[in-house]
């Protein structure tokens, strides 16, 4: 245990000094410095998935009644609102952290353990935090985006998290090894599923796989890290004379102020 804690807060602070060349805007070659590795993870999690994962959710989402993975996504959505509250509070945001524990609190008792969810219609919004986005919030640069066999995308910051959030992992909890077992196959073949959809999207709209999913996901993990509004990132320094048809470089003319014919209205300021 304490050599997993060493070993946690060595990656924490080698994530800290390499989060500043990892920013979700900046290059693809300072995002992810390890592609060739990472493509590699990529395509051994892709191999697996499409042999054992994605044919066996396909079978759970056309077999199963669309009520009853209802059900199961909500029991497993509602152990995980518990910790998402611990989350919150760690954010600083306690408002949330109530609110997220009152969706507990209701789905697990007038829920029946959370086979309905009552919380949602009654005005407790549901969210998702786990400890990789209480790390954002604290400060911590994601860092280079790293694959994890078998676990899919992550960061260096993100990946310690996942031990975290072991921790706060309702499911782990359960005493019995095969109830354990069989509730943590049972999740991921759910949480397989409702990713059939947006499969679809990523084979249809992408022809390099990878840079789209690696790229959503910086984008996603930025945008959950600040619920949504993000700061907007600085503009990479730029030197025009590195650039000989920039305006104003040496040995280029500079452009020709554009000018706003009479008759078009002007925008400027009412963006």
């Amino acid at each position: 245990m304490r050599a997993a804690r060493r070993a946690a807060v060595a990656w924490l602070a080698a994530a800290s000094l390499l989060g500043g060349c990892a920013a979700a805007g900046s290059p693809a070659a300072s995002r992810d410095p390890l592609e060739p590795l990472n493509r590699a993870v990529f395509e051994f999690n892709d191999t697996v998935d499409r042999a054992v994962l994605e044919p066996v959710a396909r079978r759970y989402h056309d077999y199963l009644p669309e009520n009853l993975r209802m059900v199961i996504g909500n029991v497993f959505g509602n152990l995980a609102d518990l910790w998402t509250a611990a989350n919150q509070l760690l954010q600083g945001k306690p408002a949330e952290a109530a609110s997220d524990l009152s969706r507990f609190v209701l789905n697990s008792t007038l829920g029946f353990a959370g086979l309905a969810d009552i919380a949602t219609p009654a005005g407790f919004e549901k969210h998702h935090e786990d400890f990789g986005q209480t790390l954002g919030r604290w400060g911590l640069p994601a860092g280079p985006y790293l694959v994890l066999p078998l676990l899919g995308p992550s960061s260096l910051r993100d990946a310690p998290g996942r031990f975290v959030d072991y921790q706060g992992d309702l499911v782990l909890a359960i005493d019995s090894a095969g109830q354990r077992n069989n509730a943590l196959v049972l999740r991921t073949i759910d949480e397989r599923a409702q990713l059939l959809r947006a499969q679809r999207l990523v084979e249809g709209a992408a022809l390099d796989r990878y840079s789209f999913i690696r790229d959503g996901y910086l984008q996603r993990r930025r945008n959950q890290v600040y619920d949504g509004n993000p700061p907007e990132e600085e503009a990479p320094a730029y030197d025009s004379e590195d650039d000989p048809e920039a305006p104003g470089a040496s040995g280029a003319p500079a452009a020709a102020p554009t000018t706003v014919p009479a008759s078009v209205p002007r925008t400027d300021g009412n963006r």
